[in-house]
């Protein structure tokens, strides 16, 4: 799993400051949000752990040590340095899943909080019903809260990797702003309690899209019963198209209490399963056109408005794009009010760029600008391993998490399927009867996702 970090002045991960006792320090961002603060030597002394765990031809460059004082444009080449440093590592198949780095992150951040290590009590939201309070430890990574989350529910252990915890924004209206997933890196407690803010949550969701999955949810009650308060919840919130003829079929089995048919004619319904995005703009089919957009069934739904105030709805299916990527730039800002950013104020401008395959020969780019940007990157990334998965292992009965050793395992048996690395140059992605030179930008870079479950347009298709 990877995760693109970035801070809120338009693309810096690193921001130097300076310490009381004058020593200089980086502030780190995650998606706009100050995650941890750390000195040079720190970094130095990372690279030095990585380097002896994974040898010297794994690990990136790393800034070396001056022992003259630095100029200010020697300090400002050190950030930079650095900052490529990070992003390297980070995505890295290997080094960005070790708990290596995601322990040092983890680590650096109850620091910079000055979050001591004690037993706490964290509230989860379900997707219905009254919260669920764990008691943790404020050093616990997100993986132990989930845990935790599970042991108070009830829920067996091999359904646990099923769902996973993520970080949402509450609007005045009670809208929910879907902000990412608490990743492997962060703690739970310390991220939550460092918004300073009753308008952010940490809610519990199924992680899958395949709904084939939903039978192994269904045959644990406690299991079923999460799973039918979430899809009580999205067809509350509209997420779930309903026809008044279906609803009246949806209430006559609440009524009764029937919550497995209930959610085998939910999932005949048009966006079951699909996470909703808040409003924002595309590129396509026009410049600057107003799209809903919606994560699900492996494909990125549109609802845009034309300039002409003409309706139009689309899907992109994930095995259709060849690449992707996110990109940040800098914008005025424009008021002070809390936004799902985590700030008071965010003047980062997100983007999600991506090359689909229009026709057998026509690649043409598609680019999102939404605050979730970076959610809909790891929505996608999602589908990509769970198609991945199924291609290699046939019938799989549980999606974990990327391992150190880059493997995705089946629940069911010991084996592991081998799974592509998740950042790779794009010029070793193959693509059936297409060339690079097709694609207008520049694919050398590696800020660019090559995605393994990319198809190419048959004649049969067209």
């Amino acid at each position: 799993m990877f995760l693109w970090l970035f801070s809120p002045d338009g693309g810096r991960i690193l921001e130097e400051i300076k310490l009381k006792n004058g020593i200089s320090a980086y502030n780190i961002h995650v998606n706009g949000v100050l995650h941890c603060r750390v000195r040079y030597s720190q970094l130095l002394g990372l690279h030095e752990q990585i380097k002896k765990e994974y040898g010297s031809n794994v690990v990136p460059n790393f800034p070396p040590k001056k022992i003259f004082t630095l100029t200010p444009a020697e300090v400002e080449q050190r950030r930079e340095q650095l900052e490529k440093y990070m992003q390297a590592v980070r995505q890295h198949p290997l080094l960005g899943a070790s708990d290596l780095f995601n322990s040092f992150l983890r680590k650096a951040q109850q620091e910079t909080q000055q979050i001591p290590t004690e037993e706490a009590a964290l509230d989860i939201c379900l997707c219905s019903g009254p919260k669920l309070t764990v008691h943790i430890l404020t050093s616990d990574q997100t993986e132990d809260v989930l845990e935790a989350v599970g042991t108070k529910l009830d829920l067996p252990d091999d359904l646990v990797g099923y769902f996973s915890l993520f970080l949402v924004h509450e609007g005045v209206d009670g809208s929910l702003t879907f902000v990412r997933k608490l990743q492997e890196f962060e703690l739970p407690y310390v991220s939550i309690t460092s918004l300073q803010s009753s308008e952010f949550h940490i809610v519990l969701r199924k992680s899958y899209w395949d709904m084939a999955y939903d039978q192994d949810v269904m045959d644990n009650r406690v299991g079923l019963n999460l799973l039918y308060a979430q899809t009580v919840s999205d067809i509350e919130r509209g997420w779930i198209l309903v026809n008044k003829d279906q609803q009246r079929q949806l209430k006559s089995l609440q009524e009764k209490g029937s919550k497995k048919e209930f959610i085998h004619l939910a999932q005949t319904l048009k966006y079951y399963g699909y996470i909703k995005f808040d409003p924002c703009i595309t590129d396509f089919p026009e410049k600057g056109c107003q799209v809903i957009v919606s994560a699900g069934n492996n494909e990125l739904n549109f609802h845009v408005k034309l300039p002409n105030e003409q309706m139009k709805e689309g899907s992109f299916k994930v095995t259709r794009m060849r690449c992707w990527r996110v990109t940040s730039s800098q914008v005025p800002v424009t008021n002070g009010t809390t936004n799902p950013c985590g700030s008071a104020k965010c003047d980062v401008k997100l983007e999600l760029a991506f090359e689909y395959l229009m026709s057998k020969d026509r690649l043409q780019w598609v680019t999102i600008t939404s605050q979730q940007a970076i959610m809909m990157s790891i929505c996608l990334q999602s589908m990509v391993d769970e198609l991945m998965v199924k291609k290699s292992g046939g019938s799989i009965k549980k999606v974990s998490e990327i391992s150190t050793t880059e493997s995705l395992h089946r629940a069911d048996s010991q084996q592991a399927v081998k799974s592509p690395p998740l950042l790779t140059k794009l010029n070793s992605v193959s693509l059936r009867g297409i060339s690079t030179s097709n694609s207008t930008n520049d694919i050398s870079s590696n800020d660019f996702h090559g995605n393994y479950a990319f198809e190419g347009i048959g004649d049969d298709d067209l």
